[in-house]
């Protein structure tokens, strides 16, 4: 089984959360953890799993995990099982009832995400999943380290 991860970060909490999910497929195939600038075009070529994932940034993905989806072919992914994950500040424990708005309204990164990976032939076998930090530079928040693991253990369970 071949299994690539790709990420884009900032502070190092997605890496950490793409580095989970690539533990979590420990010891069932090869598995790559990548930037999407240290992608190649050979990387995705038989994959069976697709998982890309970015930091929620003014409501969306960041411009280089965009890209790189943007930039695999059309239909590339048939038959590819693709998920997709962000990492989040936990509004709720925020309680700006103007930013509760504003995500209610704009959300987070991984939904579109998924959306634009099924759209490239991506069969997703998870729904879209976000992880949280305590601050826009982190660190994770307890225990999501952790629940990466599972989540991704899930989608060979789903597959």
């Amino acid at each position: 089984m071949k299994i690539l991860i790709v990420y884009d970060s900032f502070f190092g909490n997605t890496e950490q959360i793409a580095l989970a999910i690539g533990k979590g497929f420990e010891g069932m195939g090869e598995v790559q953890v990548k930037r999407p600038g240290n992608v190649e075009e050979k990387d995705y070529k038989g994959i069976d799993f697709l998982f890309v994932g970015s930091p929620t940034r003014k409501f969306t993905a960041t411009k280089a995990i965009k890209m790189f989806i943007k930039n695999i072919p059309s239909k590339s992914l048939q038959g590819v099982k693709t998920a997709a994950f962000d990492t989040r500040i936990d509004v709720k424990k925020i309680n700006n009832r103007l930013l509760n708005t504003f995500v209610s309204f704009f959300g987070y990164a991984a939904e579109p995400l998924s959306e634009r990976l099924k759209k490239k032939g991506g069969k997703i076998v998870l729904p879209p999943e976000g992880f949280y930090v305590l601050d826009s530079e982190g660190p994770l928040q307890e225990g999501e380290y952790e629940r990466a693991i599972e989540w991704a253990k899930g989608a060979f369970q789903e597959s």
